[in-house]
C-alpha cells in the first residue's frame, strides 16, 4: 500500500531492487547454522588432539564456550565415533565423588587430521624388511631405518635443549616435538616429569612397526641425558604417548644434548 502523494514505482526498478537485496531464506540460514556447529565441533576435536583427553569443563575454558554447549558437541562427536569417554586418572589420594569423565579421540577421529600417508609409509617399511631378507634381519633393517630417521630429527631437538637450563629441557623438548606435529606437553610427576605426546603422525605405522617407538624412546634418553621409561603409546591404543623422565642431579647437566642418536 502506497502513501498519498508517493510517486509510482517502475515495476522493473522494483524487481531490480529486490534482486540486489541479500537473500535470507530459511534453508540458507539453516545451512549457515549447520556449518557454524560443524566448525565448533572441529574446534572441540582439535583441542582434544592438541591437549590430550579432556573434560567438558576443561574444553569449555579452553574454547570459551559454556559447558552445556561443549557437552552438546561432545554428544555429536560420540555418536560419530570421533571421541570416546574415559575415566580420568587420579594421581595421589582419590577425593570424594565420581571422577570427571574425560573425552579422547578415537582412531577414527585421529584419521580425520593428518594420517593420509600411513599406507605409503607402511608399504615402504615392509619393503625394507623384505629386501633385508625378512625375519630377524628384516626387523633389524627396520630398526636401523627408525634410528637413522630419529637421529636426523634429533639434530634440531638437540639445539633447542642446549639453549636452555637442564631443568627446562623436558619442556624444550615438548615444544620442539609440538612444532613437528606431536602436540607435546611436559608436566611434573612424582620423582620426575612426564613428557606427553597427544598426537602421533605415524601412529598406525608404529602399531605395525614398534621399532619407530623404540627408536624415539632411545633418542629421548640421549637428548635428556638420563634413562627414560615409556609408560603408554598411542600406537598400542592409549590416548597419549607418555614418557617418564626421572629426576636427576648430575646426569642431565653433564650428558644432556650429547650424541642425540
Amino acid at each position: 500500500m502506497k502513501y498519498a502523494g508517493e510517486a509510482p514505482q517502475d515495476p522493473a526498478a522494483e524487481a531490480a531492487a529486490g534482486a540486489e537485496a541479500p537473500a535470507h531464506t530459511p534453508a540458507r540460514d539453516d545451512q549457515r547454522a549447520h556449518d557454524d556447529q560443524r566448525g565448533t565441533r572441529n574446534r572441540v576435536a582439535r583441542s582434544i588432539l592438541d591437549h590430550g583427553p579432556s573434560t567438558a569443563a576443561e574444553l569449555a575454558v579452553r574454547l570459551e564456550l559454556t559447558q552445556a554447549a561443549v557437552r552438546r558437541h561432545l554428544d555429536t562427536l560420540l555418536a560419530e565415533g570421533v571421541v570416546e569417554p574415559r575415566e580420568k586418572r587420579v594421581y595421589g589420594a582419590r577425593t570424594r565423588g565420581r571422577p570427571a569423565k574425560m573425552f579422547a579421540l578415537t582412531d577414527c577421529g585421529r584419521d580425520a587430521f593428518d594420517q593420509a600417508y600411513d599406507k605409503l609409509a607402511g608399504d615402504a617399511l615392509r619393503w625394507i624388511a623384505q629386501a633385508a631378507g625378512g625375519g630377524e634381519m628384516g626387523e633389524a633393517a627396520v630398526a636401523a631405518f627408525a634410528r637413522a630417521r630419529m637421529a636426523a630429527q634429533a639434530e634440531g631437538y638437540r639445539a633447542a635443549l642446549e639453549a636452555v637450563a637442564p631443568e627446562e629441557r623436558t619442556e624444550a623438548l615438548a615444544r620442539a616435538l609440538t612444532a613437528d606435529g606431536y602436540a607435546a606437553t611436559a608436566r611434573s610427576a612424582p620423582v620426575g616429569e612426564q613428557l606427553c605426546q597427544h598426537h602421533c603422525p605415524v601412529a598406525h605405522v608404529a602399531e605395525q612397526f614398534p621399532q619407530l617407538c623404540e627408536a624415539e624412546t632411545e633418542v629421548f634418553s640421549r637428548l635428556l641425558g638420563t634413562h627414560v621409561q615409556r609408560l603408554a603409546t598411542i600406537a598400542h591404543g592409549d590416548g597419549v604417548c607418555t614418557t617418564f623422565i626421572p629426576k636427576t642431579t648430575t646426569a642431565s647437566t653433564s650428558t644432556a644434548g650429547r650424541n642425540p642418536a
